[in-house]
C-alpha cells in the first residue's frame, strides 16, 4: 500500500486515530490509577470519597463506551461476544443502505439541478476559454484525438462502409435535383465567378509562359498551301488575340460571354430540377458510374486524400485550422461570459442534461457505493472506515470518561445530602 495515491492523507488519519486512542486510553487509566489509589487510602479525608466515586464511575463510563467503540469494528479482547464486530458482519447491508440513502436524499433531480444552477457552467467554462492558453489547450487536445482516431482507423472497413452504408444511398437518391438546388446556391454566392477567375487567370499564365505552343498548334493545322508568312502572322494574330480575350475576361465580369456562362448554369440548373429527360440522363450516368469497378478505388482514393488532408490539418501546431480553432474557442468563452442569453441557455442545457441522466442512472450511479463495499473483505471494510471515523469516535470514550467522573461525583453528593 506504500506509495499509492491516498497514502499521504491515509497515514494523517491513521496518525490521528492513535493520538486520539492513547489519550482515551490514558484517561482511563488515570481513573482506574485514582480508583485504586483512593481505595486504599485508609482513613483518608471527605473529599477523597468523592474522588473515588468520580473515578469509580469514570472508570465505568470509560470502559463502557470503549467496549461500545470496538464492538462496532471487532471483537473485544479478541473474544466473539454477540453483537460486536458490527461492520464485518454488516458491511454488505450497510453499503447497500448507504447507496439508498445516496439515491434518495442526494441524486435526486431538484438537487442535482439545484447545484449545477449554482456552478454558472457557462460563466466558469467562458472565463476558462477566455484564456489563449485554455483555448490552445482544447484545439490541441481535440486535434489530437482525432489524429490518434484517423491513425488507429482500418482504411479497408472505412472504405467498406461506405460502400455498403452511404453508396447504395446514392442509388435511391435522385441525384439531378439536388445537383440543381447546389448549382443555384452556388450562382446566388458568385461561385461561379471565382471558378471562373482561376482558371482564367491559370490560362493568362500558360499563354504568356508558352507562346511557342500557340505558334506550333496554329501552324500545324495551316493548309500547306499558303505562304508561311502568311502562317506565321495568323498564328501571332491567334495568339495575341487569345491573351488579349483572356485579359478581357478577367478584367470584366459582365462580359458577355461570361453572362452567357452564367445564364447556362442558371438554365442548366433550373432543368436538372425539372427536366424528366435530363434527369433521366443524369440518373444514368450515376448508376453507371456506381456500378463502374473504377467508383471502389475512386472512394479508397478519396478516402486516403481526406484522411491525408485531416491529419496534416491536425498535427500542424502552427496551421491555419489550428489557430482558427484556438481563436473561435476563446471567441465562444468570450461569448458565454458576456452574452447573457446564451449564457442562460447553456446553464439550462447542462441543468437539463444533468438531471436527465440523474433521473436515468441514479440507481447506476448509487449502486456504484454498494458494489465497492461488498467487494471489500470485511476486515478491510472495517479498517477503512474505522479509520475514516475513528478519531471522532475516540471523543466518545473520552467523553464516557469525563461525564461518568461528574456523574459519579453528583450521585456521591446526592447520597451525602440525603443519606
Amino acid at each position: 500500500m506504500n506509495g499509492g495515491p491516498g497514502e499521504p492523507e491515509e497515514e494523517a488519519l491513521r496518525s490521528g486515530l492513535r493520538r486520539m486512542r492513547v489519550v482515551a486510553t490514558c484517561l482511563l487509566l488515570l481513573a482506574i490509577a485514582t480508583y485504586v489509589a483512593t481505595s486504599l487510602w485508609h482513613d483518608a479525608p471527605g473529599w477523597v470519597g468523592y474522588v473515588r466515586a468520580a473515578a469509580e464511575a469514570g472508570t465505568v463510563g470509560a470502559l463502557a463506551d470503549w467496549f461500545a467503540v470496538t464492538a462496532l469494528f471487532r471483537h473485544p479482547l479478541g473474544i466473539p461476544i454477540p453483537h460486536t464486530a458490527i461492520i464485518r458482519k454488516r458491511k454488505d447491508d450497510l453499503g447497500r443502505g448507504l447507496q439508498s440513502f445516496v439515491a434518495t436524499h442526494f441524486l435526486t433531480e431538484a438537487i442535482v439541478r439545484d447545484k449545477v444552477n449554482q456552478i454558472e457552467v457557462a460563466n466558469r467554462v467562458g472565463a476558462w476559454l477566455c484564456q489563449p492558453v485554455h483555448a490552445d489547450r482544447v484545439s490541441s487536445e481535440i486535434a489530437g484525438r482525432i489524429a490518434s482516431t484517423l491513425r488507429k482507423a482500418n482504411d479497408e472497413l472505412v472504405v467498406e462502409l461506405v460502400e455498403r452504408s452511404v453508396v447504395p444511398r446514392l442509388v435511391d437518391v435522385p441525384l439531378a435535383p439536388v445537383l440543381g438546388v447546389l448549382l443555384e446556391r452556388a450562382i446566388e454566392d458568385g461561385l461561379q465567378h471565382r471558378a471562373v477567375d482561376v482558371l482564367l487567370e491559370q490560362a493568362e499564365g500558360w499563354l504568356i509562359e508558352h507562346p511557342d505552343a500557340v505558334h506550333l498548334a496554329v501552324l500545324d493545322r495551316a493548309p500547306g498551301f499558303a505562304p508561311k508568312w502568311l502562317n506565321e502572322a495568323v498564328a501571332a494574330k491567334v495568339y495575341s488575340e487569345a491573351l488579349k480575350l483572356v485579359g478581357a475576361l478577367r478584367a470584366d465580369r459582365g462580359h458577355r460571354m461570361r453572362q452567357s456562362l452564367d445564364g447556362f448554369l442558371v438554365d442548366l440548373a433550373g432543368k436538372l430540377k425539372t427536366d424528366q429527360d435530363l434527369r433521366a440522363k443524369v440518373e444514368e450516368l450515376k448508376a453507371r458510374a456506381l456500378a463502374s469497378p473504377v467508383a471502389a478505388d475512386a472512394i479508397g482514393r478519396m478516402w486516403a486524400t481526406a484522411k491525408g488532408l485531416l491529419l496534416d490539418l491536425s498535427t500542424d501546431e502552427l496551421g491555419v485550422a489550428r489557430r482558427a480553432a484556438s481563436t473561435h474557442l476563446a471567441t465562444l468563452g468570450f461569448k458565454l461570459t458576456s452574452d447573457p442569453e446564451l449564457a442562460a441557455s447553456v446553464n439550462r442545457t447542462a441543468a437539463d442534461l444533468a438531471t436527465r441522466a440523474v433521473g436515468r442512472y441514479k440507481g447506476d450511479i448509487a449502486a456504484i457505493i454498494g458494489d465497492t463495499v461488498a467487494r471489500w473483505e470485511p476486515a478491510e471494510a472495517s479498517r477503512r472506515i474505522e479509520l475514516h471515523v475513528g478519531r471522532d469516535l475516540q471523543f466518545i470514550r473520552i467523553n464516557g470518561t469525563v461525564v461518568g467522573a461528574l456523574a459519579g461525583t453528583l450521585i456521591h453528593l446526592v447520597t451525602e445530602v440525603v443519606l
